[in-house]
């Protein structure tokens, strides 16, 4: 059975392998700031910036069968040069503009036979790691929500939450711009290599559909090992 899929931010990285994953077996709507990148992929745009706009609910279908949110930030930097307008631009994009977005698509959700809902966290709520206070505290936000979400809602909805490590998209260029950057960063992981969009559109493409029935209120690690193994 083809499922209505929303996207919020499907373009680039993630989203759009996300995308491209399902769109040939599934109507996938798209909702991000531009349509680079989408050319003639079968998927319905909507243009939207999380930060300010509201959703224009007349060009979603009645039903939404799944939905993703793809919006999110890396500041990494030592907790003395974050200043708390920094946390609340985090929390900001990462949490509070998920919630906005959760909460006027209610309405649609509730009309699917079992809505799947899935969300991004990072490895760093996890694994305690220098430099992340920012984001591990806004993704920390979403992974609580998501439990509590699952709760109120089962089964009517199933909520799950994806916590990758640092993956190659445009959000992490500055972490992998050259070799050796990319070297050292390959070198943390017990696979030895960071991962790709590829790698969490295949989890995010399950959780979507129907072969993961029986998964709600969970949180996925796919991070190469990071978050479990230490292999010294």
């Amino acid at each position: 059975m083809r499922k209505n899929i929303l996207l919020i931010g499907g373009s680039h990285g993630i989203g759009f392998e996300i995308a491209l994953k399902l769109y040939s077996e599934h109507n996938i709507y798209i909702a991000s700031r531009t349509s680079e990148n989408l050319g003639n992929l079968e998927v319905t745009h909507i243009p939207y910036d999380v930060s300010k706009d509201s959703i224009d609910m007349t060009l979603l279908p009645e039903t939404i069968d799944g939905f993703v949110y793809c919006p999110g930030s890396i500041n990494l930097k030592p907790f003395h040069m974050l200043t708390p307008e920094v946390f609340e631009q985090d929390m900001q994009i990462n949490f509070l503009s998920l919630v906005k977005t959760v909460h006027c698509l209610l309405p649609k959700l509730k009309k699917a036979p079992q809505a799947s809902l899935v969300f991004f966290s990072t490895v760093a709520v996890k694994v305690g790691m220098p430099y992340h206070t920012s984001i591990a505290a806004a993704k920390g936000a979403i992974e609580g929500f998501a439990k509590a979400l699952a709760a109120e809602y089962a089964p009517q909805f199933r909520v799950n939450v994806i916590a990758p490590s640092l993956t190659d998209t445009s959000l992490a260029k500055r972490l992998l711009a050259n070799d050796k950057k990319k070297e050292l960063m390959d070198a943390r992981h017990p696979l030895k290599r960071v991962g790709s969009p590829e790698d969490v559109a295949h989890i995010a493409g399950f959780l979507l559909t129907d072969q993961s029935s029986w998964i709600t209120g969970q949180v996925i690690g796919v991070d190469g090992g990071m978050s479990t193994l230490n292999i010294g």
